[in-house]
């Protein structure tokens, strides 16, 4: 039995993620204020200001790498559920990013008043 942590089947796992998160911030279905975790982690990232500095060898570039992959783990967990199913299938399948199609989940209206 292999562990999750393993670095091969780590590294590929984080690698799928990354590629659907990527895709679902493109999406036009995710809310704004969801697209700011992962930005915010990129941010972060770049930014000069880190909790562990980056002068410590081991520990600064795993406190970058730890934050990156817990927001990516977050921003799938609170991305519509239809949004994510959809990307993923179409990363299996090899497809080119494209929004979802449109769908009959929502209710389009006219208001008058009288």
């Amino acid at each position: 039995m292999r562990s999750w942590l393993s670095w091969p089947g780590f590294l590929r796992t984080f690698v799928l993620h990354a590629r659907l998160a990527v895709r679902l911030v493109r999406e036009p279905r995710v809310p704004l204020l969801t697209k700011a975790l992962p930005l915010g982690a990129v941010v972060y990232v770049l930014s000069p200001l880190d909790l562990i500095p980056d002068v410590i060898p081991v520990l600064g570039e795993l406190d970058d790498l730890t934050l990156v992959v817990i927001a990516v783990v977050i921003f799938l967990r609170v991305c519509p559920v239809a949004a994510v199913t959809f990307h993923r299938a179409a990363i299996v399948q090899g497809r080119r990013y494209s929004p979802m199609p449109p769908t009959a989940d929502f209710i389009d209206a006219e208001w008058r008043r009288e």
